[in-house]
């Protein structure tokens, strides 16, 4: 049985952030409870051995420090990632067809799209407004009660549906949201749920970043509540869990928690892992806690290890063929390894050998997977910070059925038999 304190804090979370802006600002609200300090990229940092810090970059990517008491000499990195699959609204959002209101959407990353269909959808982001003072400001938005729909066409109408079709996002997919509506209402709709939600009038709307989502809330699943299911669990459940072992920390080490946006897209932004973020905070720790200078940096680095955390492919039953017969994880079976000869994942033998230490240290079991040889494999954060900053790293994640759906199926064991994991790995001496 999972610790149930930690159970109801992943679901809340889980239901409390339906987009990588509303996760980011509630990784920071449990990180300023637990004593960390935010730090603004734009001004000048002085740090202290022992201090708990954490930045964030588009208010979408996070970065957090438990700086170690003693000499910076090495940083117990947990990496992750904020956004998941999913409908984006276009900037021109609002259209009408037929005596209905809609919404123009695009598929953000390698959304599963059948499940969207009939599904009670609410509508989450940031707003950027103008406000009657002249302020431009940035606000989140989160309408969490069901005010869209995309509606399924009949099986009288398509007596093939149930054979296999492909779904076209950008004739098929547009939501209703409004019977009689015209264009013009979306917008008067944003306005007066930003005065319900945060006061704001006489504001002049600039632009914004809203996605739809699912209301249904995360729910414990099967007779004896063995399973989670939930939107976004891709990848909000790694993210919860390396806070989890983060705030944990006891300080003797330094601890690093990086979660970053875009890596459903590839993560080539200003704040994705194939950014800058990472590097560009870590080079101003080592400039006043570390040896400082390149040279110092490099040795800091090659003294450090990421684990990248990130779901992985649990065996299903009804399709067992899918995984290679030797690796096919199971759910509440344990954090699992993944690996993959062509780097798209980080493992290699080395870093597993540690993660393995860690799992036998933490009494936890530990799976491989490795996707099917005549399949193409995803790839993680993991692959790319490597590339980025030369740390050696490896990819673990949690089995989950159902990647990329709507909503996805974990195990309640394995959050928090990781969460313990992760908790050895900031917290242990000497690593393998």
């Amino acid at each position: 049985m999972p610790h149930l304190p930690t159970l109801e804090r992943l679901l809340g979370f889980l239901q409390r952030s339906p987009t990588p802006w509303h996760a980011v600002a509630n990784m920071a609200q449990r990180l300023e409870q637990a004593g960390y300090r935010r730090l603004d990229e734009t001004a000048g940092w002085r740090l202290s051995p022992g201090e708990k810090v954490y930045v964030t970059r588009n208010d979408s990517s996070i970065i957090a420090l438990q700086l170690p008491r003693g000499p910076l000499a090495d940083l117990r990195m947990i990496g992750a990632h904020t956004d998941s699959p999913g409908l984006r609204l276009k900037p021109n959002a609002a259209k009408t067809a037929h005596g209905w209101l809609q919404l123009g959407v695009e598929v953000y990353g390698g959304a599963l799209l059948a499940p969207w269909f009939d599904r009670d959808l609410g509508l989450a982001g940031r707003v950027h407004l103008r406000r009657d003072d002249g302020r431009i400001q940035g606000v989140l938005l989160n309408v969490p009660r069901p005010v869209a729909m995309v509606p399924s066409l009949a099986i009288h109408l398509d007596r093939e549906a149930n054979n296999g079709r492909a779904i076209n996002p950008q004739t098929e997919m547009a939501p209703v949201l409004l019977q009689g509506g015209q264009a013009t209402d979306f917008e008067a709709l944003i306005k007066r749920w930003l005065y319900e939600q945060h006061g704001l009038e006489g504001v002049s709307l600039l632009d914004f970043e809203l996605a739809l989502y699912d209301t249904q809330p995360p729910a414990r699943v099967g007779v004896e509540g063995e399973l989670i299911a939930s939107a976004r669990l891709d990848n909000l459940l790694s993210c919860f869990i390396g806070l989890e072992a983060l705030l944990a920390s006891d300080g003797e080490q330094g601890a690093v928690l990086v979660a970053t946006d875009h890596e459903e897209v590839g993560s080539a932004s200003a704040c994705g892992a194939q950014g800058p973020f990472l590097e560009d905070v870590l080079r101003r720790v080592n400039g006043q806690l570390g040896e400082g200078g390149d040279e110092g940096f490099i040795r800091l680095i090659q003294a450090s290890r990421m684990i990248s955390c990130d779901n992985a492919h649990a065996l299903h039953p009804n399709f067992a063929d899918k995984h290679d017969a030797g690796h096919g994880p199971a759910i509440n079976g344990g954090p699992v390894i993944k690996v993959n000869a062509n780097q798209r994942y980080a493992t290699n033998s080395a870093t597993a050998a540690m993660f393995r230490d860690l799992c036998q240290a933490a009494g936890v079991p530990v799976q491989t997977f490795v996707t099917r040889a005549d399949m193409g494999c995803g790839s993680t954060i993991g692959p790319i910070t490597a590339s980025e900053l030369g740390v050696p790293t490896l990819d673990v994640g949690v089995p989950q059925w159902g990647m990329h759906s709507i909503r996805e199926t974990c195990g309640v064991r394995d959050a928090d038999q990781l969460i313990r994991v992760l908790s050895g790995f900031v917290n242990r001496a000497e690593l393998v």
